[in-house]
């Protein structure tokens, strides 16, 4: 990947609480936001210490697939979201041969995805709407993905990326998240994380910060107790608001 330029750093607030006379006080510490070279480099880092993702085996560069695949990965683990996806996927991978199913052979065949019967309706709904109005095709815009029911900027920014290899930042959870815990922007929801990753991140990192960073939210920077022990890039993250997890206490040999 070509190396970015390095912004100017910008500050970042973060609260801590001190002691003091016994009662607790929340002061803010000054730390610079992280700049474009490091996160370049942490990007790097991760996206060679983790496995390639399912997904990009699962759909192989074709937006369909990804479109299909990423509604029904919502609220849905990928361990349930793959297999599900690959039965589907013997049975109808077009637009053309989604629409000749019927709701309850969709329904069977991604059980026990969530919320099976709402998605496998979306599915039908959206593959037909392929077909009147795009001719078959999934678009490549994000306004008009938009459009098909059961997607949002999530699932759009994926099928752009992902399916058509063009630019886009798809932002979940885990990139919203780690962003702020690395230190590397401020923000309060993953939409707002989303336009601000579009205006600082450099964009040859586009395609790959969603990969790498559910891969590490996974395995290593959880929700609760993150892995700050192994993580690959500890050194360079602020751990903004970060409690790592407990270690257990080696029992001394007898």
């Amino acid at each position: 990947m070509p190396k970015p330029p390095s912004p100017k750093p910008r500050q970042l607030t973060s609260p801590e609480t001190q002691s003091s006379n016994n009662k607790s006080q929340t002061a803010s510490v000054e730390r610079p936001f992280l700049d474009a070279n490091v996160m370049g480099h942490i990007l790097e880092t991760l996206n060679g210490a983790y496995d390639l993702h399912p997904m990009g085996e699962l759909t192989r560069n074709n937006p369909y697939k990804v479109l299909v695949a990423c509604v029904l990965s919502l609220r849905t683990k990928d361990e349930v979201m793959i297999p599900a996806s690959e039965r589907l996927f013997v049975v109808a991978d077009t637009p053309e041969k989604m629409v000749r199913l019927a709701p309850e052979t969709i329904e069977k065949l991604v059980y026990p995805v969530g919320f099976y019967k709402t998605k496998a309706q979306s599915i039908i709904d959206f593959s037909q709407k392929l077909l009147d109005e795009f001719g078959g095709q999934v678009p490549n815009t994000i306004d008009e993905l938009l459009t098909l029911k059961g997607v949002g900027r999530k699932t759009a920014n994926l099928v752009v990326g992902l399916g058509h290899g063009l630019p886009a930042i798809c932002v979940d959870t885990h990139v919203h998240r780690i962003c702020n815990r690395l230190g590397y922007l401020q923000t309060k929801t993953p939409e707002e994380t989303e336009m601000v990753l579009r205006n600082k991140l450099p964009q040859p990192y586009w395609s790959v910060i969603n990969t790498v960073m559910v891969l590490h939210g996974q395995q290593t920077c959880k929700p609760i107790g993150p892995r700050c022990d192994v993580c690959p890039v500890e050194t360079l993250c602020q751990k903004v608001d970060v409690k790592p997890r407990a270690l257990k206490k080696l029992k001394p040999a007898k």
